[in-house]
């Protein structure tokens, strides 16, 4: 059985952006202020730095309800004991990534036009937990992710991925001020907006005040 998960405000993390404060601290403060998913990514990591990242934030998530991910690699994610993985389109195929964790952990992919949300809907029916659209708008934090959608944009898409059973978040330079005009997603996916907040806690509670 797949563990619970909430998609409301799901944090990416990010190693330098949290700094000298370290991402354990940073998630902590996030999960208090109402981050409810969190994914663990480190794009400069090594396969043993990213394991101890995730096992870190893991024990900091233990007994809170809220589902710890590993982005992109799936061994990591295993080891750790993490609930899910996220890849990405240039990842190891969705499908193989299920076959590989089995059937009792959550995984999402990342989506960012009409054809690959096409390619997600088209997978076999438990495949796929949670699309992550976006960027919604061009984010500095990933500059290869393409040209923002744009609310609109992602709405139509979210639309389609709930008619496919799809849950869905959106990602892409979401904000405090921005959250409010993303709709029709199932959550928002952030970065910097926490791990570069002098208060985690509270960016995460402006954030969670936002999309209600």
């Amino acid at each position: 059985m797949r563990p619970p998960f909430d998609p409301t405000l799901y944090l990416v993390t990010d190693t330098a952006l949290a700094g000298p404060r370290g991402v354990p601290d940073v998630v902590r403060a996030a999960v208090a202020g109402g981050v409810t998913a969190v994914q663990v990514r480190d794009k400069t990591a090594s396969c043993r730095q990213l394991y101890a990242l995730a096992l870190s934030v893991k024990e900091v998530l233990a007994g809170t309800g809220v589902a710890l991910f590993v982005n992109d690699d799936v061994e990591v994610a295993l080891m750790a004991g993490a609930d899910g993985v996220h890849v990405g389109q240039d990842d190891l195929p969705a499908a193989e990534v299920r076959g590989r964790i089995g059937p009792d952990r959550l995984l999402g992919l990342s989506t960012g036009s009409d054809d690959e949300l096409a390619g997600a809907l088209a997978l076999p029916p438990g495949t796929v937990d949670v699309v992550g659209i976006g960027p919604v708008w061009t984010t500095p934090t990933k500059p290869d992710a393409g040209t923002g959608l744009g609310p609109e944009g992602v709405a139509a898409l979210a639309a389609r991925a709930a008619a496919g059973g799809l849950r869905t978040v959106a990602i892409g330079g979401i904000d405090v001020e921005r959250a409010p005009l993303v709709t029709g997603v199932d959550g928002i996916c952030v970065v910097s907006a926490i791990c570069a907040a002098e208060d985690p806690a509270a960016a995460a509670r402006a954030l969670r005040e936002g999309t209600r």
